[in-house]
């Protein structure tokens, strides 16, 4: 039996036009058919929630729509009788929605379908008491792992989509250039991977917090990385190099760093147009460095769905995410903290907005 059919009213946080974020209180949808009222437990501020609220808006034009898609939470109701036993089954949330017909789809290779859909961009995501998806398939069953834990399973997708993209073998020396979540998760997955990561910032508060929570990292604003890199990795430069900032000028930092027959992943949202100095070009070809793009995270069986072993490890506790939660707001907050961050008046390493009173 659903737990909503005494509650007509939830609260969301809502986009009504670029700029003008609110805590709304609106209708609890009603799932139909296939689909799943999800209660939210928890919802993590993604990078990109900025500049959707300040700059471009939705994906879709559609306003009023609920941000966030970095969530979990634990179904509540169904729309079908056949759905109701998953009723009490708590989960991380895949927030793509692929058409499942396009060439991409058809070869597991959901991130980059040709006519997908997403929650928190283009229908209304996370930042809710409540949200309504489309189908049991946006589920990532878990055990015993936290929803705040859970909630970060989609950054700790990308960031493990970006190491496997890097070809990290165990026993190597790897650089990751940027020490925000994403890097510093990165980096994590490179330790549980069998390798050693170094992180790279320009940002020293960064590279204190990355080096707080145990990980080697150092400022590239005073230290000369390849010869750090050599002076750490006996005297041998890296193996491979995680672009993780977008900045057009630390992909040759990348160059820089790494081994003949190296690899570079490409990770960081670029900023800009990225212009490559011809002795970059030219080490590129010396080196037959092998470059590979970043987009999203995998969730084909083969050769690993990175979101099953992402949420795996969570549950096993061999992957640690909650120490880098350094905020926790309410619907009723956020909207004026995401504006204080957006300003520069408030610093936190990962916002979540917690919704669900217990786990």
């Amino acid at each position: 039996m659903s737990e909503t059919k005494n509650i007509k009213k939830m609260k969301a946080v809502r986009l009504h036009a670029i700029g003008d974020l609110r805590c709304d209180e609106m209708e609890v949808p009603v799932p139909k058919g296939e689909e799943l009222l999800i209660k939210v437990g928890a919802c993590g501020v993604c990078g990109s929630d900025y500049p959707r609220t300040y700059e471009h808006g939705t994906s879709s034009g559609i306003y009023p729509l609920t941000i966030g898609h970095e969530f979990a939470g634990e179904v509540v109701a169904a729309g079908s009788k056949e759905n109701e036993a998953l009723i009490g089954t708590k989960a991380a949330i895949y927030p793509l929605i692929p058409c499942r017909k396009c060439d991409p789809c058809v070869t597991g290779n959901y991130a980059m379908c040709e006519h997908y859909d997403y929650l928190g961009s283009r229908r209304d995501g996370g930042f809710a008491e409540y949200c309504l998806l489309p189908s049991k398939w946006q589920l990532i069953v878990a055990k015993n792992a936290s929803m705040e834990e859970l909630a970060m399973t989609e950054p700790a997708c990308v960031a493990q989509h970006a190491v496997r993209r890097a070809d990290v073998q165990a026993g190597q020396y790897v650089v990751i250039f940027g020490a925000g979540p994403i890097g510093i998760m990165a980096a994590r997955w490179v330790k549980l991977f069998g390798a050693t990561p170094l992180l790279v910032d320009i940002a020293q508060d960064k590279v204190e917090f990355a080096i707080e929570k145990g990980l080697d990292a150092i400022n590239s604003r005073t230290t000369n990385v390849s010869e750090e890199i050599r002076n750490r990795n006996h005297g041998k430069l890296a193996d491979a190099a995680i672009e993780g900032t977008g900045a057009g000028v630390v992909l040759s930092s990348c160059v820089e760093c790494i081994r003949a027959k190296g690899t570079i992943s490409l990770l960081g949202n670029p900023s800009g147009d990225a212009t490559l100095p011809l002795a970059i070009h030219s080490q590129m070809l010396r080196k037959e460095l092998a470059i590979h793009g970043v987009w999203n995270s995998s969730r084909a069986p083969f050769p690993v769905n990175e979101w099953t072993y992402t949420v795996q490890m969570l549950d096993e506790g061999k992957f640690q995410v909650k120490d880098l939660i350094t905020g926790r707001y309410s619907l009723d907050e956020l909207p004026g903290v995401i504006d204080e961050i957006h300003n520069g008046k408030h610093h936190e390493v990962k916002t979540m907005c917690t919704c669900m009173l217990k786990e």
